[in-house]
């Protein structure tokens, strides 16, 4: 049996959680239907190691990794057209191919590939395309430039969220030049703002033209394949998110001369708190995607850890499984609702009694936990009045995609054809992707790619950021079949 460590498995599943970050920008005026000028694609020389398809993803990715779709200075809409241009080469119609959006810069892709009048809902294969921003200066290669090196695809994006886009671009033009007819449609979106800005493209697309992302369940970012010293450990399926949270915990005092301290100090009142806090453990809580979660990686372990697992099954759960797994950050996030303290500001002179101390408290709700429940139960762990405790914003929860027979048992058969004995392991994800706002609009979202990664160099939002040249053609081909299972009657198709 393979030993997936603790530190592994950690970096692994949180390569695999990608997390909003909102940035303040002025509102420009909207727009819709957005008209870029066609650019004719570079060719590239091609590569006789590749077939024709994974040619035209790696030809995809290349194009996409040198278009810069950061918040900051990027254009989301370019890289946008530049996948449409593709399309409508590859013989998809306009009206199949649109490049949508609020504002110049910010425009969405959505593709559809046509299947036969069944009465089955489409799937949608959904990826953004904007990045987070990469200093040249903090990289050994310039983020912006496509390198191929060691095996090796370099460039922003390669791993978060680039490599999925081109795939599912590539795959869909291949399942048109082959002639392929599925049971329902197939759509692809490619969207802006994921990693931050004021205009998220799913959050648009749901407002403004919903019916052309309407499916019945999609397929996201959040998962991926587990490797270790190049085994293949696990291909992780995310179907579930916590909410993320955020409170300001605040103490106000008249203050007054440092040589004349008192214990009724703001600074004293926050720290108190703070302590109750950390001292406060949530009740454990499991769901269907966390007790597979533990199930299935107890299969994987071994000794103390396999048996706390298998603990913490139980009903009740078993209060020393539950210990031994709390003193892990990875599994205790799983096992609960979490509240840390993240940044401090207090006081105004170093010879003076504060007269304001702030800090900010993080919170990742389980899904389905109240948000109500959590600010009254930080209120009462607090229990000192002198300290208000309040939110910064309003979470936007999301319920867990149920893990049906049929998304489930297509992921594991396409796994089992392509690696032989890795199990799917589906997971709960700590942070937050755009599939929150698909399962608030009643779609179902798994996160799911194929994309191996070696759990101990993940790279997403770091520098030199890469993916393993291997991988990607494999994650490739694993979505192609994935894709195919999901839109065809016959399964095995």
């Amino acid at each position: 049996m393979t030993n997936w460590t603790v530190p592994a498995v950690r970096t692994f599943f949180f390569a695999c959680a990608v997390f909003l970050v909102g940035c303040g920008q002025d509102e420009p005026a909207e727009v819709d239907e957005i008209a870029a000028p066609a650019a004719e694609a570079e060719v590239a020389a091609p590569d006789p190691g590749l077939d024709a398809h994974q040619q035209l993803a790696r030809d995809l990715l290349k194009e996409l990794i040198e278009i810069d779709t950061t918040d900051s200075k990027g254009d989301n809409t370019a890289a946008a057209q530049a996948m449409a241009n593709r399309l409508l080469a590859a013989g998809f119609t306009q009206e199949d191919v649109r490049v949508l959006g609020p504002v110049d810069r910010k425009g969405n892709l959505v593709a559809r590939l046509r299947g036969r009048d069944t009465g089955r809902k489409p799937i949608l294969l959904l990826a953004h395309i904007d990045v987070v921003e990469a200093d040249p200066a903090d990289w050994t290669l310039d983020p912006f430039t496509f390198i191929e090196q060691d095996g090796y695809y370099y460039g922003r994006g390669t791993t978060d969220d680039k490599d999925e886009a081109a795939i599912h671009v590539a795959n869909l033009i291949r399942l048109k030049q082959e002639g392929y007819q599925p049971d329902r449609d197939i759509i692809v979106a490619l969207t802006a703002d994921e990693e931050g800005g004021d205009h998220n493209g799913v959050t648009w697309l749901l407002e403004n033209h919903p019916e052309l992302i309407d499916a019945e369940y999609a397929l996201n970012e959040g998962g991926g394949g587990a490797m270790k010293e190049g085994r293949r450990i696990a291909n992780g399926v995310q179907a579930s998110e916590k909410v993320y949270q955020t409170f300001e915990f605040e103490v106000t005092n008249p203050g007054g001369h440092s040589s004349l301290p008192k214990k009724d100090n703001a600074i004293y009142h926050l720290a108190d708190a703070l302590v109750r806090v950390r001292n406060h453990d949530f009740p454990v809580s499991l769901n269907e995607v966390t007790k597979s979660f533990f199930e299935r990686s107890a299969e994987l372990e071994e000794g103390n850890l396999a048996n706390a697992m298998r603990g913490v099954l139980q009903s009740p759960p078993d209060s020393a499984a539950i210990a031994f797994l709390q003193e892990i950050p990875f599994y205790n996030s799983r096992l609960r609702t979490t509240c840390v303290a993240t940044q401090l500001d207090a006081g105004h002179a170093e010879n003076a009694l504060p007269q304001r101390a702030i800090a900010t408290v993080n919170c990742r709700v389980l899904p389905g936990e109240s948000i109500d429940a959590v600010h009254a139960t930080l209120e009462t762990v607090v229990g000192n009045n002198q300290v208000t405790v309040s939110r910064v914003q309003e979470a936007t929860p999301s319920a867990p995609s149920p893990l049906t027979p049929e998304v489930l048992g297509a992921i594991e058969s396409a796994t089992e054809e392509m690696w032989p004995g890795v199990p799917v392991v589906p997971m709960m994800s700590t942070g937050a992707t755009d599939g929150l706002f698909l399962r608030n609009a009643g779609i179902p979202v798994y996160g799911v790619s194929g994309l191996f990664g070696d759990i101990d160099d993940s790279r997403a939002h770091g520098q030199n950021e890469r993916i393993l040249i291997e991988s990607y053609f494999e994650g490739q081909e694993f979505l192609y079949r994935l894709v195919k299972k999901l839109s065809h009657a016959d399964t095995s198709e």
